[in-house]
């Protein structure tokens, strides 16, 4: 006799990855939506919220205004197709700065962006969030921020061990990653 499953089982068989025969450079040739590749596998992308989506905005305004303002680089959102290693990843806000940018960006980004955003959804697994924050410090991203919407806190990613978490008194910065970048924690959740 087949149970039900109840929304907390069928979300996580529905994120579970996919092993597949294709390549890295298939996937990224492919229409395939919904998933990011790592080795041999297809991780589905959590389905995003309303929420996601504004913390998402909110974000690339502030930070986008800024990165056009001074000419430091260009911004991307999700869906934006970063490869390196033997993982294509979408990060959900990413910056890559104008001494970095390839010559054709007709083509997945051939290289981890400076910055990577991620903002976590309900039903992101937080094992598989951590392991692609390591993944992109690995292949060289020198910023990564992880915005948690429940407790409205940012954790910023330098290095396996250097991370601090920020809270919603706390100024968010871009460091020496994006120049002169500054915004409250707040306005993210605005």
């Amino acid at each position: 006799m087949d149970i039900p499953k109840n929304g907390y089982e069928q979300a996580a068989i529905s994120l579970a990855p996919l092993e597949t025969d294709m390549t890295l450079d298939e996937f990224c040739q492919s229409d395939l939506e919904g998933y990011e590749y790592f080795n041999g596998a297809l991780i589905p992308i959590a389905p995003t919220t309303m929420e996601h989506g504004e913390i998402s905005m909110n974000l690339s305004v502030l930070l986008g205004l800024h990165v056009r303002e001074n000419q430091l680089g260009r911004l991307y959102m999700a869906g934006t197709d970063f490869k390196f290693g033997d993982r294509s990843v979408k990060p959900d806000v990413a910056f890559v700065s104008t001494a970095r940018l390839p010559e054709n960006r007709r083509e997945v980004f051939p290289m981890p962006p400076d910055l990577a955003v991620e903002v976590l959804s309900p039903s992101d697994i937080q094992y598989r969030v951590l392991e692609k924050v390591f993944a992109y410090l690995d292949a060289g991203t020198r910023l990564v921020w992880v915005i948690e919407p429940v407790g409205q806190t940012v954790t910023v990613y330098r290095s396996k061990a250097d991370t601090k978490t920020l809270t919603y008194e706390d100024t968010l910065t871009g460091e020496d990653v994006v120049e002169g970048f500054s915004c409250q924690v707040t306005q993210l959740f605005e």
